[in-house]
């Protein structure tokens, strides 16, 4: 993350930026996330790239970080005369919401324990400090 923390507190976010901010997803990610919930149906690399008007191997880079982030699923589709192929669609909101809900408690938690080291670390130096007055 490049803005501090303060700095992200007082933009104008958007459930959107949940994307970018937790997940740390790209443009082209969110584009391609959109594109999966904007269909009827599942959807192949070949479809999501040509609804996001990119390279297969571009779409497919995002694909794999939305399915490391958790935000789509995989099926196999298998062809009568043997093969198959892949198809992609959004994870339940409800359960990516519910991911996030978990991941920020537990940056929740990490963080408060930081503070707490650094009040005990600071708190034993402070007593040489003279009291400003």
């Amino acid at each position: 993350m490049s803005n501090s923390l303060s700095e992200q507190l007082q933009q104008d976010m958007q459930c959107e930026g949940l994307l970018e901010c937790i997940h740390g997803l790209k443009q082209l990610d969110k584009d391609c996330f959109r594109a999966m919930v904007e269909s009827e149906e599942p959807l192949t690399i070949d479809e999501v790239a040509e609804r996001v008007d990119r390279e297969r191997s571009t779409a497919y880079r995002s694909i794999q970080r939305l399915l490391q982030s958790g935000f789509i699923q995989k099926e196999q589709i298998n062809y009568d005369q043997g093969g198959y192929y892949h198809v992609y669609y959004p994870t339940d909101p409800n359960q990516i919401a519910n991911d996030m809900q978990r991941m920020l408690n537990d940056w929740y938690a990490k963080m408060g324990q930081l503070i707490q080291e650094f009040e005990d670390k600071y708190e034993e130096t402070s007593g040489d400090v003279p009291a400003q007055g």
